[in-house]
């Protein structure tokens, strides 16, 4: 298929993009380019891509696109509660209007990342099917439930949108992020010797390698209609279900001499939630995630080390609001996060 790939400049999208090129797709990217240089490691190869930002998009980035998968937004809840308004902007307006411009365009599938943040304070009894209630705790978890409604109201019989709501990613990438669990724990062990948790530990988290994730978009796009048509998929294994505390001891076991220092000091997270995946491996046989917690943990660790992180990278280059907020103090940026001319 030829493919539009939003956000592949990003965490998840330059893990994506050669998984969508190997398995036969043309990829095309697009993205503002926020967090292209959030590089560690060797420069990744990209796609041909246009350089738009979100709400920018006009019906030429559509033409001839078979289908999209749509990765870019504001993906940080730190950020999304600094600014609710820009999220809701970019995340839920910018999102629906894209999906109605591919729809007029002919795009035929529409695979939108939505997120398992969606249940919200689901709690931890039982797992979490994709029919549970909906319980968005954070304006970025809130943008994403209103585009997955928005999106119901403009599936037909010529336009497939699918809602795949990824747990949360872990894992390297050539575009790192460490303001996500594991990442940030990592690499606060590797630079401290302290897995340090600001939480009381015990919330659940559902997660799943950005490969795993990958794999899973690429399945989505050449599924079936009929499996995938209209429908929310888990993204992620029953497995890596863990708790703060749990995945701070995997972490704390695959870095040397790390020890685990629970501060309690933010109190009870009410994001927690277990998460049932079944859905999505009974609609594509044959598909399973490959990476644990453990594994993921000591990728992370390797590649730490092999590219040589630093402190300053790890708080500054690859924490997204610290990213933000030095380009818009610095004047590249202006208060709708737009490029200055």
């Amino acid at each position: 298929m030829r493919v539009l790939l939003t956000g592949h400049q990003g965490y998840l999208g330059t893990v994506m993009a050669p998984v969508l090129a190997a398995a036969g797709h043309e990829v095309t990217g697009l993205d503002s380019g926020l967090f292209a240089d959030c590089v560690l490691g060797p420069p990744p190869a990209d796609p041909t891509g246009h350089r738009v930002d979100l709400r920018d998009v006009t019906a030429e980035h559509l033409a001839g696109v078979d289908a999209v998968v749509h990765l870019a937004a504001l993906s940080n809840d730190p950020l999304g509660s600094l600014a609710p308004e820009l999220t809701y902007d970019i995340n839920h307006h910018a999102s629906v209007r894209l999906a109605r411009l591919a729809r007029e365009a002919g795009v035929r599938r529409f695979l939108y990342a939505s997120t398992c943040s969606v249940y919200g304070a689901a709690g931890g009894e039982g797992l979490v099917g994709e029919d549970a209630p909906l319980r968005p705790v954070t304006p970025y978890a809130e943008s994403k439930v209103r585009v997955e409604d928005d999106l119901r109201a403009l599936a037909d019989a010529d336009f497939t949108p699918v809602y795949m709501r990824n747990a949360t990613a872990f894992g390297f990438s050539p575009r790192l992020r460490a303001d996500i669990v594991l990442n940030n724990l990592v690499g606060h062990a590797l630079l401290t010797g302290e897995v340090l948790v600001l939480s009381d530990g015990t919330p659940w988290r559902p997660l799943v390698h950005a490969g795993d994730i990958a794999r899973a978009f690429s399945a989505a796009l050449t599924a079936p209609r009929e499996a995938v048509h209209d429908r929310a998929f888990n993204i992620g294994s029953e497995a890596n279900n863990v708790t703060v505390a749990e995945i701070a001891e995997q972490v704390a076991a695959a870095v040397d001499g790390a020890k685990v220092v629970i501060t309690g000091e933010n109190g009870a997270d009410p994001r927690s939630y277990r998460v049932d995946f079944s859905r999505f491996r009974e609609a594509v046989p044959g598909f399973d995630c490959e990476w644990s917690v453990e594994r993921g943990a000591r990728e992370l660790v390797d590649a730490y080390r092999a590219h040589g992180l630093t402190a300053e990278d790890f708080e500054r280059r690859f924490t997204r609001l610290a990213v933000l907020r030095a380009a818009a103090d610095g004047g590249a940026l202006d208060d709708t996060l737009r490029w200055r001319p």
